[in-house]
């Protein structure tokens, strides 16, 4: 099992550890519900060191990228982040993605933790061909996501780098708490805040003078949680190698204007499903179970739980085309027993 550089600062914060991702990492501090409130209500942290980091570098690395990923990399400026996802060849998704602008021939790919030999072997296929050379650097970094609507406030006095007039998806180099760090505008939580990429070593200190400024430790448990609230997929569950993004919420990365890997498999796929949220009463839904109408199957759920914001269950799940509009009214099977439920547009929390 790997820890993180972050692993004893954990230890020291009484965390509960899990394995995750081939990792051991914190799942709570105190408790799930108030950690999610605290990122709701003031600023919170998460060690998500775990994540994959690759470098795309060369004169061929927008072409690469293009081809490599869903969303427009051409519309990147240096300094700029856009979310994506990398196509397989049958209409699926390898991972979801974020690509960073760093330089002119630069970029910084972030991926997920339990696809990282997955996607870095996808990409090396992928890249014969192209003028770009591709470096593994998921050893390399610690990261820190700082989330919650006094996120930038906090951080604001550990550093001299302005942080309030930067926009979403922006990225750039600063000091904080002394410490050169990547900051960027992103996060996984649907609240304003930063994510912070550390060398290891500077690690420790960074996420100690966080703490001594207030912000709280929070665990994967209320990352999964917020993410769910705002409606964000989490690969392996909304997405997957055999799931097509064009039946979700998120097609929107999809730009067919430009060739990609498994173009052709991607838009000839029919949505005979579609993924959507489910508000449902009187019980916490939970990944696979089925969602019925009229006593008939109609689908199944990739993810839910109990919304501390909302007190209600939320989830996330695959339904009948023609049963995915906004207002149609579900059922999810509990224990058993029927729960009614409703498809709802996300985020189920506006934030």
């Amino acid at each position: 099992m790997k820890t993180t550089p972050l692993h004893q600062a954990h230890l020291a914060q009484g965390a509960r550890m899990v394995p995750f991702a081939g990792y051991e990492m914190p799942i709570q501090y105190t408790s799930i519900t108030s950690e999610h409130l605290a990122v709701r209500g003031l600023v919170g942290m998460f060690d998500v060191s775990h994540m994959g980091e690759f470098w795309i570098r060369g004169p061929g690395a927008l072409d690469f990228l293009q081809y490599a990923t869903l969303n427009d990399v051409s519309k990147l400026k240096e300094g700029r982040a856009q979310y994506s996802m990398l196509p397989n060849a049958r209409g699926g998704v390898v991972d979801d993605i974020y690509v960073y602008r760093t330089g002119e021939q630069e970029y910084l790919m972030v991926v997920n933790a339990a696809n990282i030999e997955k996607d870095w072997g996808h990409l090396q296929r992928l890249a014969e061909g192209f003028a770009v050379e591709l470096k593994n650097a998921s050893d390399l970094f610690a990261l820190i996501a700082v989330q919650g609507p006094n996120a930038v406030a906090v951080m604001q006095k550990l550093t001299d780098t302005d942080l309030a007039s930067r926009k979403k998806n922006d990225t750039f180099m600063g000091k904080l708490a002394g410490k050169w760090v990547r900051f960027a505008r992103t996060g996984y939580t649907g609240e304003d805040g930063y994510e912070v990429f550390i060398a290891p070593e500077d690690a420790q200190a960074v996420w100690e003078a966080l703490l001594a400024a207030g912000v709280t430790p929070c665990g994967l448990g209320a990352r999964d949680t917020l993410r769910l609230e705002a409606g964000f997929p989490l690969y392996g569950h909304e997405l997957t190698d055999e799931t097509n993004p064009r039946c979700t919420p998120f097609s929107w990365v999809v730009k067919d204007q430009k060739e990609f890997f498994g173009k052709s498999a991607m838009l000839q796929g029919v949505c005979e499903r579609r993924l959507v949220g489910l508000l449902v009463e009187g019980g916490i839904p939970r990944e696979g179970y089925r969602v019925l109408r009229d006593g008939r199957e109609v689908g199944f759920l990739t993810s839910g739980t109990h919304s501390p914001v909302l007190k209600k269950g939320i989830g996330m799940g695959y339904v009948e085309a023609d049963l995915s509009d906004p207002g149609t009214p579900l059922e999810v099977e509990i224990r058993g027993k029927m729960a009614a439920a409703t498809v709802t547009e996300t985020p189920f929390v506006k934030l």
